[in-house]
């Protein structure tokens, strides 16, 4: 079972710019909550709560300030200054002593996911004994993402990084889960020709060995890459049309915890103090 999470919250955002030269992306509000709750409350639904974080150098202090420790959301949170960003492999490099022998779940701090059956899903790509698992998803412009190709029995036949022509409209997202063999698989990677670590590469190695899965999000799920200042507004439309006409909060992470009896209504009320007088403090009160 895996128990560990990594958040890789650094980048540099450019394609946001002019606003994440003054803050990082993953710090911006998506409706009334920062982006790094919503990647966060994923790995709280799945059940992990070691998890770190890996920022940009000089950047630590915005995260801590805002997270702390995790305590106030029942886990336990740590984190690591990246230097600069050299691909998504890398997160497993840095994260080495993090890892240890466990397995570990990835998922990118700009990524969204939602859906009805996404909890019993992520609770099953937990249960990861070997290899690695993907989720994939449906999208209109494949050539703009990573694509698995699947034959009849939904096994990947192949995995490319934004491929001009595609049988296939399956969508590699942001959320990954692997074995230990991970941190040797990442180190053993040679830079692309951007000079960069890169994921599919990695994935190709879990390939080879017929180590790699996939898991759907399904057609009543939502996966939204909020890289663009359109994708960031859209995502944040969509959150708050849903919140608005169901009550019910996104990416709350007290309420999450609280459900899952990692923190108590104490815990609740000192959360509330943190926030002070603001909706999402009104929110927690009806917890």
């Amino acid at each position: 079972m895996i128990k560990k999470g990594i958040i890789l919250a650094g980048g540099y955002g450019t394609r946001m710019s002019p606003l994440t030269k003054a803050v990082n992306k993953q710090l911006l509000p998506i409706y009334d909550k920062p982006l790094i709750y919503y990647p966060l409350s994923i790995l709280m639904l799945a059940g992990i709560r070691e998890i770190l974080i890996i920022v940009n150098k000089g950047q630590l202090i915005q995260f801590r300030k805002l997270l702390q420790d995790g305590k106030r959301f029942g886990v336990k949170i740590t984190y690591i200054e990246q230097k600069k960003p050299v691909g998504l492999p890398d997160a497993f490099i840095l994260g080495e002593k993090f890892i240890g022998r466990d397995k570990v779940a990835l998922i990118l701090g700009d990524n969204f996911f939602y859906g009805q059956s996404l909890t019993s899903k992520l609770k099953k790509c937990i249960q990861l004994n070997t290899g690695c698992k993907i989720l994939v998803h449906p999208v209109k412009r494949p050539e703009l993402y990573g694509v698995a190709e699947m034959n009849n029995r939904n096994k990947i036949k192949s995995i490319k990084e934004k491929p001009k022509k595609s049988k296939s409209n399956f969508a590699i997202t942001g959320l990954y889960f692997f074995d230990n063999k991970v941190i040797d698989y990442s180190k053993s990677l040679k830079p692309s020709k951007r000079g960069e670590l890169e994921i599919i590469d990695l994935l190709n190695k879990y390939k080879k060995k017929n180590k790699l899965k996939s898991e759907f999000l399904g057609r009543g799920a939502a996966w939204l890459d909020t890289g663009s200042i359109e994708d960031f507004y859209n995502t944040s439309s969509f959150v708050s049309a849903l919140e608005n006409r169901q009550g019910l909060k996104i990416a709350c992470l007290e309420e999450i915890a609280f459900k899952y009896n990692w923190i108590d209504k104490k815990d609740i009320k000192e959360s509330i103090n943190f926030y002070g007088s603001c909706v999402y403090s009104n929110y927690l009160k009806k917890l």
